[in-house]
């Protein structure tokens, strides 16, 4: 009887834990749901910045999932990028500081990504001057991203980018760009979509980019 009683509060505990995950988790799907599509309809840097604090908050408050950390230092890069009035020394450093805590739970390819979206943005500053320091360290993000995942196709759209923006004199230009954004659009097309929340951002830019190749 009292082993009976005892598997009882056992089970009653086991359920109750499962009860509580489950909804845990059903909050922090919705939540990044939620905030995936705001992004996805964002335009200004000041809508980006509110939605990488939001991305943060979700992080804060789940502590073990990585996603929430990256897509807030995403979101902080599309600002450095979106507009030339925002401090992009204040939003590169912060973006960096946000893939740290991503990598801290995952080390996944995707951070690097935003990692030399980072160093860029902070190089776009003045670029003669900081060339050596934030280049090298955009570069750096690149091969450690490839080293993770070659197949992941936003690290072939961010080299076919820099290869695009890079005068042919200098080793660049369209030729050199072309097959990295083609590597891009193939690997789109083969990019599973099983998780919604997982990063699947960049196809319709690198299709664009490709076909401004010629």
């Amino acid at each position: 009887m009292i082993i009976m009683k005892q598997l009882c509060m056992l089970l009653a505990f086991v359920v109750s834990i499962v009860s509580t995950t489950n909804a845990q988790s059903e909050k922090y799907y919705s939540a990044m749901g939620n905030t995936l599509q705001q992004m996805r309809d964002a335009k200004t840097a000041e809508t980006w910045l509110e939605l990488a604090n939001k991305f943060e908050r979700i992080a804060e408050a789940e502590k073990t999932q990585w996603l929430p950390y990256y897509y807030a230092a995403l979101c902080q890069a599309y600002a450095g990028f979106s507009s030339t009035k925002i401090d992009k020394d204040a939003v590169g450093t912060k973006a960096r500081e946000l893939c740290d805590k991503a990598a801290a739970l995952e080390n996944s390819s995707e951070i690097y990504v935003v990692r030399y979206m980072a160093a860029t943005i902070q190089m776009m500053v003045d670029p003669m001057n900081r060339w050596q320091q934030y280049g090298q360290m955009a570069q750096a993000a690149l091969d450690e991203g490839f080293k993770l995942d070659k197949n992941n196709p936003r690290l072939y759209y961010m080299q076919g980018q820099s290869m695009f923006n890079t005068p042919p004199a200098f080793g660049g230009g369209k030729d050199k760009a072309k097959p990295m954004f083609q590597k891009a659009v193939d690997l789109y097309k083969a990019q599973p979509t099983t998780n919604p929340l997982m990063p699947s951002w960049g196809e319709p830019q690198a299709t664009d980019m490709l076909a401004k190749c010629g």
